[in-house]
């Protein structure tokens, strides 16, 4: 499998190591604006012992290079949907780095083109490496026996530091138009798709978000918010780069016949009423991935993108069987709704409801002058 990558910062290099696992698949090109940024990415990938793929400044010109079956979009998130739609128009198989996108509007829209390319047998993904991790989907599999009984609440953190300079070493870091949002749309996006996954579709979320610890950004650095869900359950979401030196991505989960508590990727407690044991985390992954039993005992977990191989794993068999991969477009709508939803109720200082804002009753709501709960004029800031 011939594969493109766009983007060539380090999430674009996340992918290629990923990609790298997979004796079927060699990187054939490299996108990128920037071709300093291009030819470093290559080389690197030619020293890990490989082909050097091509480089490009554009999709044209690496699709009229050769043939192309995946791409993967690990550009600016303002980009993805844009870019998503000229990959799928070109009848490439597609992945996208989450989010989906900063614009709900144009992610329903990319949405109904995902459908349509579904029909024509191409597959389209977003990263949501976490449902992969072994500690989640044995939590995931416990929810879906109905082992913790009633969901009656959770509790999902990330807490993490960004420097000021982070924010600073790229002119896109920041802003609404390319990031979309802040320490919740970049950092917290996954937290809030593993909630949507174990507790169900929202109702109802009420939020505030504030910028604190940060100058020279657009968007906030902490976020809280309080969703409601269909059964019943509720649960307090938490989200910040403001949290020096930063510390772990913490989710509980409590039911009314069991809890768990997942740490950074690790199953740090499980207690199931049923006296069950708890499911094989390895096996538990690597089933749904449809593939062996994983061995990434050598590998450095600080860098290594366990959860990005797995989920590739995932998105290459579905390519080859021709059936949907297990993190739709679909799921990563619904992730980018809940977020927006949060966005929402910060700047109208109320609760909002899910559906609302997924049907687009507030696409017209600007987000962008909101900071600690009151919406202020331009010309306060942004």
């Amino acid at each position: 499998m011939n594969v493109v990558i766009a983007g060539c910062g380090v999430i674009g290099r996340a992918h290629a190591t990923a990609l790298q696992e997979f004796d079927d698949v060699s990187i054939v090109g490299l996108v990128d604006p920037v071709a300093a940024a291009a030819e470093s990415m290559a080389a690197a990938i030619e020293d890990a012992g490989l082909a050097r793929p091509r480089t490009f400044t554009s999709f044209e010109d690496a699709f009229e290079a050769g043939e192309v079956d995946l791409v993967a979009l690990a550009t600016p998130s303002g980009l993805h949907v844009e870019q998503g739609l000229d990959v799928l128009g070109a009848g490439k198989h597609l992945v996208i780095e989450k989010p989906l996108d900063v614009d709900l509007a144009r992610a329903r829209e990319f949405e109904a083109a995902v459908r349509e390319a579904g029909g024509r047998g191409q597959v389209a993904s977003v990263i949501s490496q976490h449902r992969f991790d072994p500690a989640s989907v044995a939590v995931a599999r416990a929810v879906k026996e109905k082992r913790f009984g009633l969901l009656t609440s959770a509790i999902a953190s990330v807490a993490w530091w960004r420097s000021q300079e982070y924010y600073d070493s790229a002119a896109w870091r920041g802003t609404w138009s390319m990031d979309g949002g802040g320490a919740l749309m970049n950092q917290g996006v996954h937290a809030v798709d593993l909630l949507l996954w174990f507790m169900g579709r929202p109702v109802e979320i009420c939020a505030r978000t504030a910028r604190l610890a940060h100058e020279r950004i657009e968007v906030e650095d902490t976020a809280v918010a309080t969703i409601a869900f269909e059964d019943g359950g509720l649960a307090l979401l938490h989200a910040t780069t403001a949290a020096y030196p930063g510390m772990s991505v913490r989710l509980q989960l409590m039911g009314s016949a069991g809890s768990a508590v997942l740490d950074n990727d690790r199953l740090e407690y499980f207690y199931a009423k049923d006296k069950a044991p708890a499911p094989s985390e390895t096996q538990a992954a690597c089933e749904l991935a449809k593939s062996p039993v994983e061995d990434m005992s050598g590998k450095d977990h600080a860098v290594f993108p366990a959860g990005h191989v797995r989920q590739y794993a995932d998105i290459l068999a579905a390519v080859r069987d021709g059936r949907q991969p297990g993190v739709t477009v679909k799921q990563a709508v619904d992730a980018l709704a809940a977020v927006r939803a949060v966005y929402i109720s910060a700047t109208l200082n109320h609760p909002v409801l899910f559906d609302d804002v997924l049907a687009g009753k507030y696409d017209a709501v600007d987000v962008r002058n909101v900071t600690n709960g009151v919406v202020r004029t331009a010309s306060h800031g942004s």
